[in-house]
């Protein structure tokens, strides 16, 4: 059986590594992006192909879709060269940034950033990806459990996640046809370095979080990429236009 390969925009750290790790430990090849951190990128690579997995890494700006016919020339080359495929089975649409501010200091250039990276960047990336995804295949769109529930400072980054959630049905429904799932996955607070840390390194912040979450903790990376590597799994293939909170049970 042929190798299934995963491609996972952001994947040099946080979330995606935790995703790319977790997939190529169920066997699949990784294909991830990563912004300007070559060095995380290939210490990634290494780690994967450590353990026997194969993995490449390229460079992405998500936030510039005018960069995508390129880096799709640029995936075409690595999958026949590296990977012997014309094709890829899973796309994660996983890289973002963390960018807050109230609604009366939203400025238009952080919204406007935040719409590139969040809502039109896994648009157009997904529709230039399209001829290279295998029928068959799945994508996965990362949200927020921010969409659900509300804190400040996070209103324009919560309405692009909310844009990424219907995106993802209409996705399925378009995509349907060629027997292409799409889900969304919603995480809830996770330590991460998102928006410096804050999560992470701020105790009662932290403390609040696992006080209002029903499993009585933060979530961790793991958390989220065991949760793809799960929905991307043989057995969740009948999953499809989902949103898929994975909080710890968070403010219910």
């Amino acid at each position: 059986m042929k190798q299934k390969i995963a491609i996972i925009t952001g994947a040099s750290r946080g979330l995606g590594k935790s995703t790319a790790l977790h997939l190529a430990a169920q066997g699949l090849a990784i294909i991830g992006t990563y912004h300007s951190n070559t060095v995380e990128a290939d210490a990634l690579v290494r780690e994967i192909e450590s353990k026997g997995g194969r993995a490449a890494m390229l460079q992405l700006d998500v936030g510039n879709s005018a960069s995508f016919a390129s880096f799709v020339g640029q995936l075409q080359g690595v999958l026949s060269t590296k990977f012997d495929a014309g094709q890829f089975d899973y796309l994660v649409n996983n890289a973002g940034i963390g960018l807050g501010a109230s609604i009366a200091e939203t400025s238009e250039e952080q919204f406007d950033e935040l719409m590139r990276i969040h809502l039109k960047g896994p648009f157009f990336l997904t529709q230039k990806l399209l001829p290279l995804i295998a029928d068959g295949g799945r994508i996965v769109n990362i949200s927020s459990g921010l969409t659900r529930f509300s804190f400040p400072d996070y209103a324009a980054y919560a309405m692009m996640k909310g844009g990424v959630e219907v995106m993802t049905r209409y996705m399925a429904q378009e995509f349907g046809a060629r027997g292409i799932a799409v889900n969304t996955l919603a995480p809830g607070a996770i330590e991460t370095d998102f928006r410096g840390g804050a999560v992470r390194d701020n105790a009662q912040m932290n403390e609040h979080i696992a006080s209002a979450t029903a499993l009585g903790r933060v979530g961790l990376p793991d958390d989220i990429g065991g949760a793809i590597a799960a929905l991307l799994s043989d057995g969740s293939r009948w999953i499809n236009a989902q949103r898929i909170e994975v909080s710890g049970g968070m403010l219910i």
